[in-house]
């Protein structure tokens, strides 16, 4: 009988058990493996643990990383994909896609300039600059516009966009600030602060300024007289403003005349080329022959004094009238076109009538318009002209809106962004004629940025740009008043919506670091009361 295999392993000639043997008929038989090979295993475990390999884990090795990889972990449901695909770019009119404009959100912003906050929907940071924003295309000048509720931030963001700029090689200059709330900052960039008032610093509106300084490194020629001209024209254009704020009217073109030549001869005989208003009243008073032969009167000095009499009477109002002290004198103070940051601050006339205002700011917007000529001369920055409170000068007489908007026009080939602060458009219908309103509503118009912040409902249909449904319900929604709970922030504070042109306006929130929200304060009074309290 031949010998049996067995599943122990062992052979014993002559016995065979039935059921091992009728297993052994129908089991596979393998061969050994090669550790194995020369002797027969001992157990049939022992055989099965040498013949089948242990598994191993093939993404074992990609499982233990602390990330997953690129492409997602390549296991069902992982999201691995072999490439990663671009999107389609589709184009249309208005009119093929007329259900889907005016778009209802924003296509996002990368940074352009100053950071101003982060998008309400995209969460995406929005930054603005509105030289890069006219580089790049998207904007056809640098006129801003602000408009919001007070409170709820209009001055944050300028403050904001004004520091920005400044690291960025600008310089900020506050025409006129007539709150003194820009001084802090301005003094915190190491820039300069002149104080405006009684007892402060003075400021003579035919003072050249920063053109005088450049004027002496100018040799004789084309530049020089295109410098000197551009001075007169600024000294009489501010004058004729001067008057028209005492006269309650526009100078004739027999007093404008006279006025032009009389500033001629004061500036010949002054002797640094700075005439003041008072020498300009002694030549008008001392009528010489030049005046005689301009005003056409032969040698009638009677029919010379009847003509210039409400003008003599103006002038004496400026240098002896509620005026005195504050426009009659040479200026005490300098503008530096290289400083990072100016201010003319008539914290002090707050409390004046409109009509010293309205000097004063017509005088600061003089020697700002200085600033800028330098920098077009090529001794100057860039310049973010803030305009804060203006509708209050220019409320005081007819025609101001004009002789303002000639030294602040939007300015974009000399280098300069101007940016409007006003608290509602009812501010420009309190403009004194129809005409100044008109002109006002164009410079509201013209500026190709618009930030605004929480408005009024009843506010929303008289803006200068088109909002969508969900732009204005957002709008609103910002200028409600909360609860009367005390200590709870305004729901609108730090939020404002950007726009330019027709696009879908994108709504930012800004947040202020610790030392903005110390120098951005304006409710500082208050703050203090209650301490002392």
């Amino acid at each position: 009988m031949t010998p049996a295999t067995v599943e122990d392993g062992h052979s014993e000639p002559g016995r065979t058990t039935p059921a091992r043997a009728h297993r052994g008929l129908f089991r596979r038989r393998t061969p050994a493996p090669a550790a194995a090979r020369g002797h027969l295993p001992t157990t049939v475990a022992r055989a099965a643990a040498e013949r089948v390999p242990h598994p191993t884990d093939p993404l074992a090795e990609l499982r233990a990383w602390p990330v997953p990889p690129a492409r997602g972990w390549a296991v069902r449901g992982g999201g691995r994909d072999h490439h990663v695909g671009t999107a389609t770019v589709w184009q249309g009119t208005t009119t093929q896609l007329a259900g889907l404009f005016p778009f209802v959100g924003g296509s996002g912003s990368r940074v352009r300039g100053v950071p101003i906050g982060h998008d309400l929907h995209t969460h995406e940071p929005v930054g603005l600059h509105p030289g890069g924003w006219l580089e790049a295309g998207l904007t056809t000048n640098t006129g801003l516009w602000c408009q919001a509720q007070p409170g709820v931030g209009k001055s944050a963001i300028a403050k904001r966009l004004g520091l920005g700029l400044c690291a960025m090689g600008w310089t900020m200059f506050v025409a006129a600030d007539i709150k003194g709330e820009y001084s802090p900052l301005v003094d915190r960039l190491g820039g300069t602060v002149i104080k405006v008032g009684r007892g402060h610093d003075a400021i003579n509106p035919l003072d050249p300024g920063p053109l005088r300084q450049l004027l002496g490194t100018v040799a004789a020629g084309r530049q020089r007289d295109a410098l000197r001209e551009s001075i007169r024209a600024r000294q009489t254009a501010l004058l004729e403003g001067l008057l028209l704020l005492e006269l309650d009217r526009p100078p004739t073109p027999a007093e404008r005349n006279l006025v032009s030549r009389a500033l001629d001869l004061a500036s010949v005989s002054s002797p640094d080329g700075q005439p003041t208003i008072p020498e300009v009243r002694t030549v008008l008073d001392q009528a010489p022959q030049a005046l005689l032969d301009a005003a056409r009167v032969g040698g009638d000095i009677q029919g010379y004094f009847d003509l210039m009499r409400q003008v003599l009477s103006a002038l004496d109002l400026l240098v002896d009238g509620p005026l005195r002290g504050l426009f009659d004198r040479r200026s005490t103070a300098r503008l530096d076109p290289s400083s990072p940051a100016t201010s003319l601050d008539i914290s002090s006339l707050d409390e004046e009538t409109d009509q010293i205002v309205a000097a004063a700011m017509l005088c600061s917007w003089a020697w700002g318009s200085g600033m800028i000529e330098a920098r077009q001369a090529g001794a100057g920055r860039n310049i973010l002209w803030i305009q804060d409170e203006a509708w209050r000068a220019l409320r005081a007489g007819p025609g101001l809106v004009e002789r303002s908007d000639r030294m602040t026009r939007l300015n974009r080939h000399k280098g300069v962004a101007s940016l409007y602060l006003t608290h509602s458009m009812d501010d420009l219908e309190a403009l004194p004629t129809a005409e100044d309103r008109a002109k006002a509503r164009g410079i509201a118009a013209r500026c190709a940025i618009h930030i605004y912040g929480g408005l009024p409902a009843t506010e929303l249909g008289s803006l200068a740009v088109d909002l969508s449904s969900r732009e204005a319900d957002m709008l609103a929604s910002w200028q409600s008043a909360g609860t009367w709970v005390p200590g709870q922030r305004h729901p609108g504070r730090g939020l404002y919506l950007l726009k330019a042109g027709q696009r879908a306006g994108l709504p930012v929130r800004m947040r202020l670091t610790a030392r903005e929200l110390e120098l951005y304060n304006t409710d500082g009074a208050f703050q203090s009361t209650a301490g002392a309290a």
